[in-house]
């Protein structure tokens, strides 16, 4: 693939490594300190993270790359006749890396050492520069000084302060839960090693947002345990005459749910099925099914015991007469979830647990009611005092239950017309019910989305996400704020539709205090955006469940020509923009980006000797600089830049009255052999 790509592109570079997810993202700020200062610590805190059992790895985030800029004014090299391109070619030749040879001997081997490499700034500003006839030092024709990327990239903020994010990922198959625990162990050392200045914060909480989803699921599922245990004792053990409650038929029934659940748990434990969201959701829905089956064979002993059958009879019929009328039932319910299983999606995949974890909780059910409980009702079961005659239905209740059967035969056509009518009417009412897949998650956190027109620059999101901030800040609902300028945020969720780096692009991670806070928060938010951010495109939502959908309504318009595509486009979106139930319609081109264009004279260019080469060199250099060679301090490669002076490159003029070399050596205006002008 890379021999088919233009001559100068870099890549193409492959991560196989983006799925990883930052459960924990952690923000290191500091007062009083330089970036590269807070690197340091925030190196040292990396070091103490990675001795955690059950992480997999530690990642900075926000780190501004150092930079050495020389700064050289084009208007001082036009004067002494010296281009850029060979002050580079002396500083690469003098720092330039490269294999020195080794002298054999008999009983040893000495490696050549050649001095000249940059081992501190003061060796970069006194490095002889060969101009014409003379020779100068580098410091005497540009000014050199240490920073970081200018302008920058991207950066992170954390209640509105600047910081390096520190990411952590869990090795596979880990206990998230206790991860966070030994992970607050280790801030609470690394608090005490930091200096005074150097704050941390969450800002992403994984192990916690997983600990309260839990808890909640479990205590739905303990919930809805006590509910059929109580549904059990009442329906089985409820009798009229006299009035009372047997509890032992519901006590068989009890005993059989933690003995499912236990079978369950292990074989999810040999299919690699993990306890979440999905999986629990799944116990829940197959709780009220899993005891049907016990339900059955209980009631089946009970009523013959009734009839006067001893208790090993009873339990040998309740095997008999169930056993297979169960499997089958089983079976076909077990089989409602299969088309789950078999979707060949994202979704498909992502919720595969609910068919697997169900159809083992309900084939173990099946094997504990047919038996489990006939052993348990053998034991448990008493016999009644009084035996009932064979017909142990000759009661009030289902007397009545009778005639209404009855009467449903009797007019058997009826009775079709009103469950078809009933099956229709439920099918009608669908329309009017929230139809949605996979719900927004339970997680706290709002995820806000500003795009700037494209082309802006990173000052001007920087400034936006800034005004953003300072407003949240002042909300009473809001836990902590962060924002990523120029870049989205890491995966700290799995389910995260994660953006890539954009000049005009902020991504916010809003954190309220609580459930509450949030549903009165994000309409609040929603609207201070539309009101005081007319020029940004804002998208403001809640995490998903299931898997990443950028946005619910996408249509794709693709063609040879790029003209009639984006027309086309332009006229999709006027009709969806129509639509009442649409907003924020857009396409992924954006606007068309404003350039600087530089029309040159070919043939004037090659009568004076010079190439659109070196013109494109001479403008990268005076408008973003160039990096020339590297700085190696350490463990670390700092690059050293070229650029023009802030007064040369600040402004349009400053292009149109620079000069650019001839092959003889000599200067002339880049207005001679080009013309400038704008466009799209």
């Amino acid at each position: 693939m890379a021999g088919q790509l233009p001559q100068g592109v870099q890549g193409p570079f492959f991560n196989d490594e983006f799925g990883d997810t930052f459960g924990m993202l952690l923000g290191f700020s500091a007062q009083g300190f330089e970036y590269a200062e807070l690197r340091d610590f925030v190196d040292i805190a990396r070091n103490e993270l990675l001795r955690i059992p059950d992480v997999a790895k530690v990642q900075l985030f926000g780190v501004q790359p150092e930079k050495i800029h020389l700064n050289i004014s084009h208007r001082k090299l036009s004067q002494l006749g010296i281009s850029a391109q060979e002050i580079i070619n002396q500083i690469r030749a003098q720092n330039q890396v490269v294999s020195q040879g080794v002298l054999s001997l008999n009983d040893q081997k000495l490696w050549a050492r050649v001095e000249g490499e940059f081992t501190s700034i003061n060796d970069l500003r006194n490095m002889p520069i060969r101009a014409g006839k003379h020779t100068i030092r580098l410091a005497d024709i540009a000014t050199i000084e240490r920073g970081y990327q200018d302008p920058p990239v991207s950066k992170i903020h954390f209640n509105g302060q600047e910081v390096i994010a520190v990411g952590l990922s869990m090795v596979s198959g880990g206990d998230i839960m206790a991860l966070g625990e030994n992970i607050q162990k280790a801030q609470r050392r690394i608090q005490e090693m930091l200096p005074v200045g150097i704050e941390m914060g969450t800002m992403a909480n994984q192990p916690q947002s997983v600990k309260r989803s839990v808890g909640e699921f479990v205590r739905v599922l303990i919930e809805a345990i006590v509910i059929v245990l109580a549904v059990s004792f009442l329906s089985l053990g409820l009798h009229t005459k006299p009035f009372r409650v047997d509890v032992r038929p519901g006590l068989v029934v009890a005993l059989t749910i933690p003995l499912v659940l236990a079978i369950t748990f292990l074989c999810m434990w040999l299919f690699g099925i993990n306890l979440h969201k999905i999986s629990l959701g799944a116990l829940i829905i197959a709780l009220g099914l899993l005891v049907d089956d016990a339900i059955i064979a209980v009631e089946m002993m009970v009523r013959k015991l009734e009839e006067g059958y001893s208790r090993f009879d009873s339990a040998t019929f309740a095997y008999e007469s169930t056993a297979i009328p169960m499997l089958t039932g089983t079976l076909i319910t077990a089989a409602g979830f299969l088309p789950i299983a078999m979707a060949k999606s994202a979704a498909g995949e992502y919720t595969f647990s609910i068919f697997a974890v169900t159809a083992i909780a309900l084939l173990v059910s099946w094997c504990v009611a047919v038996v489990f409980v006939p052993y348990l009702g053998f034991h448990l079961l008493k016999t009644p005092h009084h035996v009932h005659d064979s017909n142990v239905f000759n009661t009030p209740f289902y007397q009545q239950l009778g005639k209404a059967v009855e009467a449903c035969i009797r007019h058997r056509w009826l009775t079709i017309g009103i469950t078809v009518a009933a099956f229709v009417a439920g099918g009608v009412s669908f329309r009017f019910i929230e139809q949605q897949f996979f719900p927004d998650s339970n997680r706290l956190e709002i995820m806000v989305n500003l795009w700037l027109p494209e082309g802006a620059s990173y000052a001007q999101s920087e400034a936006e996400a800034t005004r953003l901030e300072n407003w949240l800040l002042k909300q009473p609902e809001l836990q902590s704020v962060s924002a990523f300028v120029g870049n989205g945020a890491p995966r700290f969720y799995l389910s995260l539709d994660q953006k890539f780096q954009q000049s005009n692009l902020v991504e916010l991670i809003v954190n309220p205090k609580n459930f509450e806070a949030r549903q009165a928060l994000k309409p609040k938010l929603e609207q201070h955006l539309a009101e005081h951010f007319p020029e940004v495109r804002a998208r403001v939502n809640l995490l998903p469940n299931g898997p990443p959908v950028t946005y619910p309504v996408q249509f794709v318009v693709q063609g040879p020509n790029p003209e009639v595509v984006r027309t086309v486009a332009d006229q999709v979106k006027a009709r969806v923009t129509e639509n009442t139930y649409t907003q924020s319609v857009h396409d992924n081109w954006n606007e068309n980006i404003k350039v600087m264009k530089l029309e040159v004279d070919q043939a004037r260019a090659r009568a004076l000797g010079v190439t659109s080469q070196s013109i494109a060199q001479s403008s990268q250099v005076l408008l973003s600089g160039i990096p020339v060679a590297q700085y190696r301090e350490k463990n670390r490669l700092i690059d050293i830049v070229l650029r023009n002076p802030d007064s040369e490159r600040s402004s349009f003029d400053a292009l149109t009255s620079s000069s650019v070399s001839t092959a003889q050596g000599t200067f002339v205006p880049l207005a001679q052999v080009a013309k400038f002008g704008y466009g799209f």
